[in-house]
């Protein structure tokens, strides 16, 4: 690699900022039995090996490879990438203290970063040669981007077409949160009033006012959005972003995107294309929407861009100086998922009250996160609802059903 992706003069003072503060907030682990961490691990990890091998004829050599990470990842410890690899630098320093234990007993984060890249090694994602630049998801991307369930989410965009633009950004906004449940959104503001109540009462934090208060429109506002998934999550991402540069929320936009495959449905610059692509040959509003947003981008006023840090298993608090500088000069930075929620305000056993401003303290400039809560990582609730939450039964911090949106000005 030839960019940056931590280490640059400057950072230790951003990262001292919440160092102290975690001290008493244990990391995440996969060691437990019984947690989140531990049956994404043992289960969910095997599993997509599994499937990536059988969405490709893959070789002798990739089959081969994938064995030995499955046994790896199932019965060995944590092995460093070969010497010859193009990253090889970077990781060894990031696990100089994981390499030769037990998968389960490094920090989740890491863990579930360092297994896609070695997944991706294991497929010859970045060797020369014919496999080399092919993505392993692609097919599963793909198949939920042409489903049925896009198609009629991009149909329910035709009743928000004459919808005040008010009521129509709450609908967008809440879609984007809501990301593969984007037609609950669609709809809050289309005749079907009990859904969008529905939707609106899983928020475990809802800053939105604080958010559009941010984005006033008529204002020069650039505003940045780090994506999260491909495919269905990242269209009404992108109908959200058409929705801030039409109505002057922002003046330009710039869409932060992995730079390879992540976490199976995380979106690169070409899922961006596809994505647009579906949009464009789409009928009624959403083909509109498609069309704006395809000229937005050859003008310049919605930019993708990428970065090696976003693969990086780092929280934000150690982004290097240069990504630092592309989010400070940012109106509004807005986070999206929850991996990005937990490389935000770090991959801990914080307790659900913690300040949400304090975890966000050292980040550069306003930030924003929109979030579906799929994991155990949690700040920012009040007193009441986390009482609330806790004395439910439910599971959930993971189960997808809540979601929240926080800002820190």
């Amino acid at each position: 690699m030839t960019e940056k992706i931590s280490g640059d003069p400057g950072e230790e003072a951003a990262r001292a900022t919440g160092a102290a503060a975690a001290s008493d907030a244990p990391v995440i682990l996969s060691n437990e039995p019984g947690s989140f961490a531990r049956g994404v691990l043992a289960e969910r990890h095997p599993a997509l090996i599994q499937q990536v091998r059988d969405a490709f004829p893959y070789g002798r050599r990739q089959h081969e490879a994938l064995d030995d990470l499955l046994d790896e990842i199932t019965t060995g410890v944590v092995e460093p990438l070969a010497s010859t690899e193009r990253d090889h630098d970077h990781w060894a320093g990031w696990g100089r203290e994981h390499f030769g234990r037990s998968w389960y007993d490094v920090p989740f984060l890491w863990a579930e970063s360092y297994f896609y890249r070695r997944l991706l090694g294991a497929v010859g994602y970045f060797d020369a040669g014919p496999w080399q630049g092919v993505d392993p998801f692609a097919p599963f991307k793909q198949a939920e981007l042409e489903g049925d369930a896009v198609a009629q989410e991009l149909r329910a965009l035709d009743a928000l077409a004459n919808v005040p633009a008010e009521e129509r950004a709450t609908a967008l906004l809440h879609a984007s949160l809501w990301g593969n449940r984007a037609d609950l959104g669609f709809r809050a503001s289309a005749g079907e009033p009990e859904t969008g109540d529905a939707a609106a009462s899983m928020l475990v934090a809802d800053d939105s006012v604080s958010l559009w208060q941010a984005l006033p429109a008529g204002a020069p506002s650039t505003v940045a959005v780090v994506a999260d998934n491909a495919g269905r999550e990242l269209v009404p991402d992108l109908i959200l972003i058409d929705h801030l540069l039409e109505q002057r929320h922002a003046e330009r936009v710039v869409l932060h995107v992995k730079p390879s495959p992540y976490y199976v449905s995380d979106a690169m610059t070409a899922d961006v294309v596809d994505c647009l692509r579906r949009l464009v040959k789409a009928p009624g509003e959403a083909g509109r929407i498609g069309g704006r947003l395809w000229k937005a981008m050859t003008a310049d006023d919605l930019e993708v861009r990428t970065h090696p840090f976003f693969c990086a298993p780092l929280p934000y608090g150690e982004m290097p100086a240069d990504l630092r500088a592309a989010f400070e000069s940012a109106t509004l930075t807005l986070l999206k998922g929850d991996l990005n929620y937990r490389r935000l305000v770090g991959d801990r056993l914080w307790d659900a009250t913690a300040s949400f401003a304090d975890r966000t303290a050292y980040f550069p400039g306003s930030v924003a996160a929109l979030r579906t809560l799929k994991s155990d990582v949690i700040v920012g609730l009040d007193q009441s609802t986390s009482a609330a939450l806790e004395s439910s039964g439910a599971a959930w911090r993971t189960s997808g059903t809540h979601a929240l949106i926080q800002v820190r000005g």
